[in-house]
């Protein structure tokens, strides 16, 4: 039997951290002890986070304004980590944007912006801090992919493509670092309450009837509290998980797509009128 992580007095980095998911693992994470490096491209609400994890559950927990889809900005942050904390033993990539529409009607500077974003900000940062991971004695990446990462709706051909791109980095990352101290964990989330549609940003074809019926699938979709998908991807941290489905519709969707890898969406999708 695998020997759980031991979280207590570790230190973990999180990117997206001032709300959402992000926010729910910080906490999750805090109540078992774990020292927290937050970041998000708004400082104040990873500061939040930080007041919220530290008052609550006294740990170090610090707040850093970073745009994952900054190069420059990623490369000079573990410099600053080593310094203020000594290293890191858990890296969480979950910072991550929504755009809306097909792929004839977003413009490829749109396309370009949310891979920037949610597949190279993985890499960049993944790159920049195994160094540090490297000198643990236990470490951690835990990679925020998607269901769709697994099953690719129409309309979500750009962000389907980054959260394709997250799991597969991922898978091959685990197999090259097999046999060393860090695992990799890769986490496809299914409806889980955030603000990630409401803040997708939208094609410039976009109606206000369109962004009403985007709104009301969302909330129809959307219904896992974060705290309840915070809890079992650090659950799924303490296991070693390689990867972690989280909620019933993500698995449902993963079954539909082995066993339909071609037809899953004529079946699960909603059906035409």
């Amino acid at each position: 039997m695998t020997r759980p992580m031991r979280l207590q007095g570790r230190t973990a980095v999180i990117t997206g951290a001032g709300g959402g998911i992000g926010r729910a693992i910080a906490m999750s994470l805090a109540r078992r002890g774990c020292g927290l490096v937050l970041t998000d491209i708004d400082p104040d609400a990873a500061k939040a986070t930080a007041l919220t994890a530290a008052g609550d559950h006294g740990v170090p927990a610090s707040a850093y304004a970073l745009d994952v889809g900054d190069a420059a900005a990623i490369a000079a942050f573990p410099a600053l980590v080593t310094a203020e904390h000594g290293g890191a033993d858990i890296l969480v990539n979950n910072a991550g944007v929504a755009l809306s529409g097909t792929f004839r009607q977003v413009s490829a500077a749109d396309f370009d912006w949310l891979m920037n974003i949610n597949f190279q900000g993985v890499v960049r940062m993944t790159r920049a801090f195994l160094p540090l991971l490297s000198d643990s004695d236990d470490a951690r990446l835990v990679n925020l992919s998607s269901i769709f990462g697994i099953i690719a709706p129409p309309g979500q051909a750009a962000y389907a493509a980054s959260k394709f791109a997250v799991r597969g980095f991922s898978e091959a990352l685990r197999h090259e670092l097999a046999g060393s101290r860090i695992g990799v964990t890769v986490v496809h989330p299914g409806g889980v309450a955030t603000a990630i549609a409401a803040s997708a940003r939208q094609h410039k074809d976009m109606t206000p009837e369109m962004r009403a019926e985007q709104k009301a699938l969302a909330g129809r979709m959307l219904k896992m509290p974060p705290a309840e998908a915070g809890e079992i991807i650090v659950r799924a941290i303490e296991q070693r998980r390689d990867r972690v489905l989280v909620g019933r519709d993500a698995r449902m969707a993963e079954l539909f797509q082995r066993l339909f890898p071609s037809r899953y969406w004529s079946l699960i999708g909603p059906k035409r009128r």
